[in-house]
């Protein structure tokens, strides 16, 4: 038998068959796969605006803990950690652990917390992921979470001469929305490039939403929300993401003025940037062997993930280095790569990384990404992943990479593969 499998082997490197030896391997399966059997995620809504605002970040991990719970089909008491991306929240170690008590789960789950910027959603995945494959624990949860509305970006803190003054840590003092101009005039990214990457962004989201395409990603919550005039609660039900402006077009875009003028060339606007927007999104992952012994139903498999590092004051580009990075290490091309999800943090970035990789813009983002639905920082990573996901099922497609920016100089990215 071993030899015959060497045998073939052989054969299928000098004959190789249309489909890459890198993208064939990957749609193998193995007992030790790390795999999806729940994904899932809140609605995003507008900060300070929409029916979240009022949703203080540990009721929303709470609400969105006790969702996972009560639909994954799993005991709780298998559930060893539970891992939180966020960035904002001020007493992340307090608040994870206690959610994840108050959300019903046994005093035996742990929690922790991953914070690397706009990717902490995604590291929390890779987190759980590496536990359980380095033996560690069987059974694990990674939520991405942020509530901008009660925990507001502050930007850096008063930080050491010896950061401030050095010639790269001391990019590290530029607001991000002066890193998205020096990306649009290192690279010639103008103004119209902008506006029409993000009116695009913004029609795909109106379609996604009014076919229905994310009923599948999202679970309501019931949350109270104050009236801004008389303060008075209500309890509402938030159902679907409210940063999607319908009808949006170039032209509409192209009139409104610069978010910037102070950077040139002043082409980032409130138009064509990511919004600021609360929500959450949840994976449940375990070995396929563990999945097919409780009878979970396989959602997907998480592949590898990777992170690399650049300039700060240029942070947007970081897709760009990660993409390669991951694709080299999966032994993938790009064209074997369904969909891509790419954090729209800018449209800067959003047109340069999908130009600089050669990417095929109909499979970049079909939903619609930041710009129309919004940035949760802590949660874009788990975000991500869900739509994916939720996407290669109804496209019937295999293999999606999502990808982000991060604030201080990375990129980061990762591999999903659906099982649909």
């Amino acid at each position: 038998m071993a030899a015959t499998q060497r045998l073939s082997s052989v054969l299928a490197h000098l004959n190789p068959i249309s489909e890459s030896t890198g993208r064939a391997k990957l749609l193998q399966k193995n007992p030790d796969d790390i795999v999806i059997t729940y994904a899932a995620r809140t609605p995003l809504t507008k900060a300070k605006k929409g029916a979240l605002k009022d949703t203080p970040i540990d009721d929303l991990l709470i609400a969105l803990l006790t969702i996972v719970r009560e639909q994954s089909n799993l005991d709780p008491s298998l559930v060893e950690d539970v891992c939180l991306g966020n960035v904002l929240a001020p007493g992340q170690g307090y608040m994870a652990r206690s959610s994840v008590l108050a959300a019903g789960y046994p005093v035996t789950t742990a929690a922790s917390v991953a914070n690397r910027f706009c990717s902490s959603g995604l590291l929390a995945v890779q987190q759980i992921a590496n536990q359980i494959l380095a033996g560690s624990i069987e059974v694990g949860i990674a939520i991405g979470a942020e509530s901008m509305s009660t925990c507001p970006d502050d930007g850096a803190p008063v930080l050491s001469k010896k950061i401030t003054e050095h010639a790269l840590a001391g990019q590290n003092l530029q607001p991000m929305g002066q890193t998205s101009e020096n990306v649009a005039a290192q690279f010639g990214i103008t103004r119209e490039m902008q506006d029409a990457f993000a009116a695009r962004s913004f029609q795909r989201a109106e379609r996604a939403q009014k076919e229905g395409w994310s009923k599948d990603e999202i679970v309501p919550i019931k949350v109270t929300v104050k009236d801004p005039k008389t303060g008075e609660p209500k309890e509402v039900l938030a159902d679907r993401d409210d940063g999607v402006r319908y009808g949006t077009m170039k032209e509409s875009l192209g009139k409104i003025r610069a978010a910037f003028p102070q950077w040139k060339p002043s082409a980032t606007t409130g138009g064509n940037a990511s919004q600021i927007t609360d929500g959450a999104a949840a994976v449940l992952l375990m070995k396929r062997s563990k999945a097919e012994e409780l009878g979970q139903k396989i959602l997907g498999k998480f592949v590898a993930a990777t992170i690399v590092g650049l300039e700060p004051r240029i942070m947007g580009i970081g897709p760009s280095y990660a993409i390669p990075k991951v694709l080299g290490k999966t032994g993938l091309k790009v064209e074997d790569v369904d969909v891509f999800e790419i954090n729209e943090a800018f449209a800067s970035m959003g047109v340069y990384c999908v130009e600089k990789l050669g990417l095929d813009p109909e499979k970049v983002n079909p939903r619609g990404g930041a710009i129309a639905l919004g940035h949760p920082l802590g949660c874009t990573g788990a975000r991500q992943v869900v739509t994916a996901l939720s996407e290669l099922r109804r496209q019937n497609k295999r293999i999606a990479v999502t990808s982000m920016c991060v604030g201080t100089g990375m990129g980061m990215a990762g591999v999903f593969v659906s099982e649909h």
